[in-house]
């Protein structure tokens, strides 16, 4: 649906206010590259902690099972948000619902800049996530709407690789402000706070894309909304999403804490140089494997994930950071073109209204699957040991992937 088209099926009330504001509004292009620049803004704040948690873990004396507390605690604001607040823009508007969003993770920021504990590192993520989780769906939708008819496919594509591509940013450029500033925290945060009130203007001043409809309070009722010609397609996913999530979270939850641990190495640059190399691979497979059909990509992703999980495994079992560097390439590319691809088949099936829920429900899948193994494995570290955590993580993955890959050639072959 163009832009043009979603003005037209908006009820009067709605298009006569948007008329007295048209020319304050950003020109269509500008909102469609502004709102993309945001989201995946939203996404660098939310990889920004990663090389920060080893800091904090020494400079406040902390377990490692914390600090894995600390990175899931996002997650956990995430899906809440996200079961809650997740097809809320499909009722009331996008920009609402990304006006508040930001307005919120301004407030995480400024809560990091002042953390003087754990704790309120802790309540700063999982506020994060609340706005993180209640912005992305919103998010997706406004990136497709906003984009101009022969940018469609790139609108789908674009909402699939800003949050890896966001979230390695983060870890890259925090990780240099630990290797060379003496106070990362405040620097970092204060320039994400400044982003966040541009950010909030851009969503504040793009067109809205959507009409209002009624009952938005039910959508506030916890709930996954998969609508019917998508269950299909969304069900096949599932084990997809898994297994790309998890090697996700298995690189920017526990790469800092192997690097210092199972390596010996000591460098903020270097945890978030590594935590960067798998969301960036996933990143730029899923912007340039964009020529290839959804379902092929998703097998070349499929195939990525489980190379780079063996070789990722291997990296850890003999100590070398190389392997482990490649492994998150090759496992970062498998992730990117999974993810893609997975999105841009099931994307197609729903109507703009059912948009946000849908995109809701395959970021309920795929955080759970970054978080929740994370937290697991953060408090196996204890009682089995890292390496041990981490090559079971692996095994956890590769069943994931593999189930992933027989889903889909299931659903090929009957399609």
């Amino acid at each position: 649906m163009s832009l043009t088209e979603s003005r037209h099926d908006r009820s009067p009330g709605l298009a006569a206010s948007d008329s007295g504001r048209s020319r304050r509004l950003l020109p269509p292009s500008a909102a469609f590259v502004g709102s993309a620049a945001v989201f995946a803004t939203l996404y660098v704040a939310a990889g920004a902690p990663t090389p920060l948690l080893v800091v904090f873990e020494q400079q406040w004396h902390l377990p490692a099972w914390v600090l894995t507390v600390a990175f899931a605690s996002y997650t956990l604001g995430l899906l809440a948000a996200l079961l809650v607040a997740g097809s809320l823009s499909d009722h009331i508007g996008r920009r609402p619902v990304l006006v508040g969003s930001l307005l919120v993770e301004l407030g995480a920021m400024l809560m990091f800049v002042f953390a003087p504990d754990i704790g309120w590192v802790i309540g700063a993520r999982t506020i994060q996530g609340i706005a993180t989780g209640a912005a992305t769906s919103a998010f997706s939708a406004s990136v497709v709407e906003h984009a101009p008819e022969r940018h469609k496919k790139l609108g789908t594509i674009i909402t699939s690789i800003a949050p890896a591509g966001g979230l390695g940013l983060g870890a890259l450029l925090t990780g240099a402000a630990v290797q060379f500033g003496s106070h990362a925290t405040a620097i970092v945060f204060t320039a994400l706070a400044v982003i966040m009130v541009v950010s909030t203007a851009v969503a504040a001043f793009s067109a809205e894309t959507v009409s209002r409809r009624p009952e938005a309070a039910r959508t506030l009722i916890p709930r996954v909304s998969i609508p019917r010609a998508a269950r299909g397609e969304f069900l096949a996913s599932i084990p997809v999403h898994m297994a790309a999530w998890m090697l996700a979270g298995l690189f920017m939850g526990l790469v800092p804490t192997i690097i210092r641990d199972l390596l010996g190495l000591h460098s903020g640059l270097l945890n978030g140089a590594t935590a960067f190399i798998e969301p960036a691979a996933a990143a730029v497979a899923g912007l340039f494997l964009g020529r290839l059909t959804a379902r092929r990509t998703i097998f070349v992703g499929g195939a990525g994930v489980l190379l780079g999980t063996a070789v990722i495994e291997a990296g850890v079992t003999s100590g070398m950071l190389s392997l482990l560097w490649v492994g998150g390439i090759v496992g970062g590319v498998g992730f990117g073109a999974s993810f893609s691809g997975a999105v841009r088949t099931i994307a197609p099936l729903v109507q703009p209204h059912q948009r946000a829920g849908l995109f809701a429900s395959i970021y309920l899948v795929a955080y759970l699957s970054f978080g929740v193994p994370a937290i697991i494995a953060g408090l196996l570290i204890a009682p089995v040991g890292l390496q041990g955590t981490v090559l079971g993580y692996g095994v956890a993955v590769l069943v994931a992937a593999t189930v992933g890959l027989v889903a889909q050639y299931r659903v090929h072959t009957c399609s």
